[in-house]
C-alpha cells in the first residue's frame, strides 16, 4: 500500500517541477524522493510523470490522481492543527450571534481582527434580533452573542463593550402641530407605533418603550423599522448609531 509520505512526494514533484526542488521543499533527499514517486508508480500501476523533458511532468493520469490527492492531503493538514488546537485548548470552531443593537462595521470589524489571530479556528457568524440572541445561547446553540443582555441573569457571563444609546423619534410631519409638549407614551397611544419582533421561538416576548393600547407596525428588523419610520407611517425608538444622518440632516426628529 502506498503511504502518505509517497503522495506528499509526488504532489509536490508536480508542484514545484522536479524531484530536486521538490526534495528540497519536503526537506527529503533527492533518492528518497525519486524512489517513494517511483514506488507509488508501482503498486498503482500507473505512468503518473512524464520523464522525457528536461522537466518532469504529470501526465493526464497523473492530474487526475493528483487532484484527489491534494483533497486527502488538504485533510491531514486540516487534522494535524485540529489535534495542534486540541492540545493547546483552543476551540476549533466558534459561533457567533450578533444581535441587532450592534453597530456592525465595528463588531464585524472587532471579530476580524480576533480571528485574523486564530487562523485555525472557523468562525460560524449568524444575526438575530430582541430576543433572538439570548434563546439561542440558552438553547446552547452558540457560544457567544454580541447584544443587549439581563445583567442580573445568572446564567450569563459578559463583559461591556459599549452603551448604544436609543432615541425616540418621527418622520416630520408625522405629529399634528397642536398636540401637546412634552410628548409622552400616553400622548403617543393615539398614532402607530413600529415594534419589532424577533426570530425567538419560544422566549417570552419582549416590549420596550411601547405605549399599550397603541396601534402597530410590527417589522422584522431595525432596518425595517427605520425605513417605516422614515417613510412616515409609524413611530419608534432606534439606535443612534443607525439614525446620526438622519437626525442630522432633518429626516427624522
Amino acid at each position: 500500500e502506498f503511504t502518505l509520505h509517497d503522495l506528499q512526494c509526488f504532489d509536490a514533484v508536480i508542484r514545484t517541477g522536479g524531484f530536486q526542488p521538490a526534495a528540497a521543499m519536503l526537506h527529503r533527499s533527492h533518492p528518497a524522493v525519486f524512489a517513494a514517486v517511483a514506488k507509488l508508480e508501482r503498486q498503482l500501476d500507473l505512468v503518473l510523470l512524464d520523464r522525457s523533458g528536461y522537466r518532469v511532468r504529470a501526465t493526464e493520469a497523473g492530474l487526475s490522481f493528483q487532484r484527489r490527492a491534494q483533497q486527502l492531503l488538504r485533510e491531514l493538514d486540516g487534522l494535524r492543527v485540529h489535534a495542534a488546537q486540541l492540545s493547546m485548548g483552543e476551540e476549533s470552531e466558534i459561533h457567533v450571534v450578533i444581535g441587532d443593537l450592534c453597530p456592525r462595521p465595528r463588531v464585524l470589524g472587532m471579530l476580524g481582527r480576533f480571528f485574523a489571530q486564530c487562523p485555525g479556528t472557523r468562525l460560524h457568524l449568524h444575526f438575530e434580533a430582541v430576543g433572538g440572541p439570548s434563546e439561542r445561547l440558552f438553547d446552547d446553540k452558540v457560544d457567544l452573542i454580541l447584544h443587549w443582555i439581563d445583567k442580573g441573569d445568572a446564567r450569563i457571563e459578559w463583559i461591556d463593550l459599549s452603551k448604544v444609546p436609543f432615541i425616540p423619534v418621527v418622520a416630520p410631519g408625522f405629529l399634528p402641530e397642536r398636540i401637546e409638549r412634552p410628548i409622552t407614551l400616553e400622548k403617543m397611544q393615539a398614532f402607530t407605533q413600529c415594534v419589532m419582533r424577533g426570530a425567538a421561538l419560544h422566549s417570552p416576548r419582549q416590549d420596550y418603550f411601547v405605549g399599550e393600547g397603541a396601534p402597530q407596525c410590527l417589522v422584522p428588523d431595525q432596518a425595517m423599522k427605520k425605513e417605516i419610520i422614515l417613510q412616515g407611517l409609524g413611530s419608534g425608538q432606534l439606535p443612534h448609531f443607525l439614525i446620526a444622518e438622519e437626525l442630522r440632516d432633518g429626516q427624522l426628529l
